[in-house]
């Protein structure tokens, strides 16, 4: 479990602003649940989606995303495993394939996290932000991500990352606007 724990470049939680927000946000929880669901709702919640709000500049790092107050999925999955992390709370990264318009061809990887609760082990829980169609919740032990699979092409892997993919990585660095990035979402 350790390298789920651990700080890294964009899952940056020794960063002292993410670490201050990570201690916030425990409050008086003791619990690994309510201290989840707190980290979890506060990154749905507070943390606006680059491109449903048509916000700059281009977060990637835990840190960045906090100080901007806007990600994409992929990076607010990137600050939620930073502050679960922070709080001793094994956290890694998970990704869909989707349909981008919903009907077909391009398709795209969606980022979402999974956190490690020792009453249920690993539970996937996406912090992507709600909107009309979009209801992810936190309540284990049933997941209720954002967005569900039904197209041949599309699927949650299983898989559970310790850091971003590659691709994810070059997606928020190489383009330089909200915009550039949705022109070349990443794909598996």
């Amino acid at each position: 479990m350790n390298e789920f724990l651990e700080s890294s470049t964009y899952i940056d939680w020794a960063e002292p602003k993410v670490e201050a927000k990570a201690r916030e946000l425990t409050g008086s929880n003791t619990s690994d649940i309510a201290i989840a669901k707190s980290c979890f709702e506060w990154v749905r919640d507070e943390i606006k989606h680059s491109h449903d709000f048509g916000l700059n500049p281009v977060t990637a790092k835990a840190s960045e995303v906090l100080r901007e107050r806007t990600g994409y999925c992929y990076a607010k999955s990137h600050l939620l495993a930073a502050l679960l992390r922070a709080n001793r709370i094994p956290a890694g990264l998970c990704y869909q394939r989707l349909s981008v318009e919903g009907d077909g061809s391009p398709y795209c990887i969606h980022g979402l996290n999974a956190v490690f609760l020792k009453e249920y082990g690993w539970y996937r829980i996406d912090p992507r932000g709600n909107k009309e169609g979009v209801d992810a919740q936190f309540l284990p032990p049933t997941e209720i991500l954002a967005f569900s699979t039904s197209l041949d092409e599309e699927y949650l892997d299983e898989e559970i990352y310790k850091s971003p993919l590659p691709s994810v990585i070059e997606a928020l660095t190489l383009n330089k606007t909200e915009q550039e990035v949705w022109e070349h979402l990443p794909d598996f």
